[in-house]
């Protein structure tokens, strides 16, 4: 089983290019999983992207995780021969590190140790959609998302550049194997047909 991830900022268009690649059929061939916070049942409650403290980001991490491990049970109970992740185990670990910079936590270490006690998914090839902060902006307004809530803390500068920096500055040890990043104006069906190369070849 291979197992490929999108990456990148909220707004970046990973969803965008899975719903894409859906509309292409790419559940005929491969398991596709959407993001964790898709997979928060009615009621409950989602964890604060800006936690509070080192114990409440602890606990998001295994509330996340507990989702990972529903990923896993049924990517292999669809016995397809490929899975594709809208983000990854990756994601927990870099806004850990996000928070850790920014607010000093100091748990990035610990939720590392535990994520080895745990079932996870870990990506074969990650393609990271690197948007500059002024077109998430944009995209964010488009969606009407703005006037609801005009403090978005996932497009605050600190922590776009400590999130980007994760995937991009190859010094920090993702958990995936290998990292793609893709250019500001990589469009949906651009991202898609990157996703269908990878298949491809894995073919071969």
């Amino acid at each position: 089983m291979k197992v490929i991830a999108l990456e990148g900022p909220s707004y970046a268009g990973k969803s965008t290019a899975i719903a894409h690649l859906r509309q292409q059929g790419i559940e005929d061939r491969a398991f596709v999983s959407d993001c964790y916070v898709d997979h928060i049942t009615p009621g409950q409650d989602i964890p604060p992207v800006r936690t509070a403290s080192a114990a409440a980001q602890l606990a998001a991490f295994e509330t996340f995780m507990s989702i990972e491990g529903v990923r896993v049970r049924r990517a292999l109970a669809s016995a397809k021969p490929v899975v594709l992740l809208d983000r990854s185990v990756d994601t927990l670990l870099t806004h850990a590190h996000a928070l850790d910079a920014l607010f000093g936590f100091d748990v990035h270490h610990q939720l590392r140790d535990r994520l080895q006690q745990l079932p996870f998914l870990r990506p074969d090839h990650t393609l990271y959609l690197d948007v500059p902060a002024e077109l998430l902006s944009l995209r964010r307004k488009a969606a009407g998302h703005t006037a609801a809530e005009s403090d978005y803390f996932l497009h605050e500068p600190g922590f776009l550049d400590q999130t980007r920096d994760y995937f991009v500055s190859e010094t920090h040890q993702l958990v995936s194997r290998k990292v793609t990043v893709l250019a500001a104006d990589a469009t949906p069906p651009e991202v898609a047909h990157r996703v269908e190369a990878l298949i491809t070849s894995w073919k071969r």
